[in-house]
């Protein structure tokens, strides 16, 4: 779940510091938890916007496949079409990172972004709270645009916090990480609970909610900021205005083109199937990707070095992709899974299936601080595996996780459904694996990333979890002809070979790094 790359992209660079900037982290410096008050609109602002997301999220795919007549009706989607959207949508919400950044810095500034993001995400919660497919679509898009805009604007402002760099400044973006994390874990179980209980749209209302309750905050607490997310561009004013006029009506042409082509392709205007759609356009970002890297690397700019580097970060963004292709199907098939064949009775009560979802999120916020520890102990004592090894481990366990989940479902019917245990192991594997190789992954890029394409290197990682996302639900949609069994089979089959194949290939891998540790 903290795949959120975001986190971290304030980190390569810190600015020069200002004596009237000094004064003010030093007067700032005992507001929250001894960081700058910022800090804590900031931290309170991701966290309901990762409220409103992961809510919303774990609603999505089991309101998209409810049947449509009924005490709470959904969408009555089979599960291919229902998976090919989640798939669709999710892989969007991390595109649009890259355009979204380049708004804020070169248009309106971080600190406009994340406002204009966050009344996008929550109008588009309450568009799905209103019944009926076009709002529901409607809602997507609202909260596609207001995620773009305000994930990785958010993450910068937490960085010019600390003009001064240093630990205090890893620091603090380590207390904004638990905020990533307390809200994934809190939505499921609060808008999990509407949903599914009472009403579906209530849920995604509460979702709305909650990043209504961000905004309010983010605009009491912006005196805190400072200069903060303010743009720096120093270009005329004139050119600004050009340049926007520009992107806006690029951005418009291709919104309404993919638009239209999502919505023929839903209404079966034409044969080709959503999931078809879905999986055109994942080959789709791998050509522009490779494209990218075989300009970088035939780029005389670079010595044989920085290219072997740039290789090495094409090879991470391939392991990295296909790890979240097997990691994302929490919220399509596990959650179905959770939903038909996973025993959830306690006492008379239905515990919600979306619940299952905020398992994760309890084992980042205890185990992430033990890894932290971990890999300085090891490093200590000259055993910290490399950054290859540890992207394979990640694998490893995400593959072993399949294996489990699959045992589960191997003996689960309807009427003999399996134990929650079979989801909790599962889980447990799933944030070790995520804890090898998510955070390991950020500070890679930035390590290894040319001093001229650390954002650009950084939006190539936004890409891998993207066409994740997108590839997690053209998998998950082979349910309607594959068992839950067989399903998580070929998840762990697939991922496990990946990851061997990446043990075998790290000695190698470490080579083309160089003394980057």
């Amino acid at each position: 779940m903290v795949k959120d790359p975001n986190a971290e992209t304030g980190n390569p660079v810190a600015p020069t510091v200002t004596g009237i900037q000094r004064e003010t982290v030093a007067m700032e410096g005992r507001g929250f938890f001894g960081h700058p008050r910022g800090l804590a609109t900031l931290f309170f602002t991701e966290m309901w916007e990762r409220f409103s997301y992961y809510g919303m999220r774990a609603l999505l795919v089991l309101f998209m496949t409810a049947a449509a007549m009924g005490e709470n009706p959904g969408l009555g989607f089979d599960v291919g079409k229902a998976t090919a959207i989640y798939g669709l949508f999710t892989s969007l919400v991390y595109l649009l990172a890259l355009p979204g950044g380049w708004v804020a810095d070169k248009l309106w500034g971080q600190r406009r972004a994340v406002f204009v993001g966050g009344i996008f995400i929550a109008a588009g919660n309450f568009c799905l709270a209103i019944p009926g497919t076009t709002f529901f679509y409607l809602g997507l898009l609202g909260i596609i645009i207001g995620t773009g805009l305000l994930k990785p604007n958010v993450s910068t402002m937490v960085g010019d916090l600390y003009p001064e760099g240093g630990a205090r400044r890893d620091a603090g973006f380590s207390i904004f990480y638990m905020g990533i994390n307390i809200g994934a874990l809190i939505a499921p179980l609060i808008v999990g609970f509407f949903g599914e209980n009472i009403n579906w749209h209530l849920g995604f209302a509460a979702s709305g909610i909650g990043m209504t309750l961000g905004l309010i905050q983010y605009k009491v607490g912006g005196r805190h900021l400072g200069d903060a997310g303010t743009l720096k561009n120093t270009e005329s004013a004139e050119l600004i205005k050009a340049q926007a006029r520009r992107f806006f009506t690029i951005a418009g042409v291709v919104t309404l083109v993919v638009v239209l082509i999502v919505t023929m392709a839903v209404l079966g205007v034409f044969s080709v199937p959503l999931q078809v759609v879905a999986t055109y356009l994942g080959y789709s970002i791998i050509v522009i990707v490779f494209i990218y890297f075989a300009y970088l690397l035939a780029n005389k700019h670079y010595n044989k070095m920085e290219k072997r580097r740039i290789g090495v970060i094409m090879w991470l963004f391939i392991l990295a992709a296909m790890f979240w292709a097997g990691f994302e199907q929490a919220g399509s098939s596990l959650n179905i899974f959770a939903r038909d064949l996973t025993q959830r009775t306690f006492f008379g009560f239905e515990m919600p299936a979306s619940w299952l979802q905020s398992i994760n999120p309890i084992f980042i916020i205890t185990f992430a601080p033990i890894f932290g520890w971990l890999w300085v102990w090891l490093a200590r004592r000259k055993a910290n595996p490399s950054i290859p090894v540890k992207f394979a481990l990640g694998l490893i366990l995400l593959a072993t996780a399949f294996f489990v989940i699959m045992w589960g479902a191997s003996n689960a019917t309807e009427t003999d459904k399996a134990s929650p245990a079979w989801l909790v192991v599962m889980y447990f594997l799933f944030t070790v694996g995520e804890l090898s190789l998510s955070p390991v992954g950020l500070s890679s890029i930035t390590k290894l990333a040319p001093r001229d394409r650390v954002g650009q290197m950084m939006g190539i990682w936004f890409i891998a979890a993207s066409l994740g996302n997108l590839f997690a639900g053209v998998v998950a949609g082979r349910l309607e002809s594959l068992s839950m069994e067989a399903l998580f089979f070929n998840v762990a089959l697939f991922t496990g070979a990946t990851g061997i194949v990446a043990l075998v290939a790290s000695p190698f891998v470490r080579k083309l790094m160089g003394h980057i540790e």
